[in-house]
């Protein structure tokens, strides 16, 4: 009698990029020297800046405009982003769904080459609103660190969100989000949810 071959169905994963895969206190040494100030990481206690570092909303859009492609292209990875998606890209689609503006495409997919990382598709949006392509990809679980993002893609869609804990969103999160402090702790809880 011929065995039975074990096929496992690939699962489509969503994933940000900023403050996800990449280090998420990249921007604080940039901010901080713009804006003469010495905060560290765990002083940045919610996701909008300006007030963070006595500044206008305008005047952070324009410093931001100005320096995101170069802080983009520095960023660091995040604590075992690289083995974790190695890992989960062996079983499952690897979607990156980003708020960096579509002018950074190439910009991006350089540092995905610089990097090594796998995937199998790059999206940037300009925006923070990723429920609609998120559900137009399929997806079936979302990897964030904007707690209100987080919350709106499981609440809209009804789907698995591993949110990466950090200071700036903590917070209460909805019963489909599930906390993680880094990636091989991401991989676990993955693998537990699509089990």
């Amino acid at each position: 009698m011929e065995k039975k071959r074990n096929h496992k169905s690939r699962y489509r994963l969503g994933i940000d990029i900023d403050g996800t895969i990449t280090d998420p206190a990249t921007f604080v040494p940039y901010l901080n020297k713009a804006f003469g100030k010495a905060l560290a990481f765990e002083d940045i206690t919610q996701f909008e800046l300006p007030p963070l570092y006595g500044i206008t909303e305008e005047d952070f859009m324009a410093w931001f405009v100005e320096n995101e492609g170069p802080i983009y292209e520095e960023a660091a990875l995040s604590l075992y982003a690289k083995e974790a998606l190695e890992t989960l890209n062996q079983d499952h689609t690897l979607i990156f769904i980003s708020a960096r503006h579509q002018a950074h495409h190439d910009l991006t997919m350089n540092w995905f080459a610089k990097q090594q990382l796998p995937y199998d598709h790059v999206e940037l949006l300009g925006s923070h609103n990723k429920i609609q392509r998120t559900r137009d990809h399929r997806i079936d679980l979302f990897y964030e660190d904007k707690l209100d993002n987080a919350n709106q893609i499981a609440e809209a869609l009804g789907i698995p969100v591993i949110l990466f804990n950090t200071p700036y969103n903590t917070g209460t999160c909805h019963t489909l989000v599930h906390r993680v402090s880094h990636w091989k702790e991401a991989v676990k809880r993955t693998q537990a949810i699509l089990k």
